[in-house]
């Protein structure tokens, strides 16, 4: 009984721990990072700025449009939840490199990659 138990506990945290993603990015100058640019289930990202400049963060309908921009100043979080089938762009609009940390909940089956 107690080894099941202890085995329901351990797949429990085994799994809860594959639905995160946990990085840091650096996003180089007049560029952008694109986190989930493809379909996929809703998630939620806490972003922090951890450079001296600051980003700004949109989310993109991956059908079209964008919505809900935000600065995001040196050294400050923001919590997003971020739907169905919809990217997070974070641009950095600055003459050198900057660097994010992402922690990322939910379905993170979500492609990255850089666009100017």
């Amino acid at each position: 009984m107690i080894k099941s138990i202890f085995s329901i506990l351990i797949t429990g945290i085994f799994l809860s721990a594959c639905n995160m993603l946990h990085s840091t990015t650096t996003i180089q100058a007049n560029d952008a990072f694109i986190l989930g640019n493809n379909k996929h289930g809703r998630f939620s990202a806490s972003v922090t700025n951890v450079s001296t400049s600051p980003l700004t963060v949109w989310q993109y309908p991956i059908d079209g449009g964008r919505h809900s921009p935000l600065t995001l100043q040196p050294a400050a979080n923001v919590k997003l939840k971020v739907g169905k089938n919809t990217a997070l762009r974070i641009e950095n609009s600055s003459d050198k490199s900057v660097d994010a940390k992402l922690d990322v909940k939910g379905d993170v089956g979500l492609s990255m990659g850089y666009k100017n």
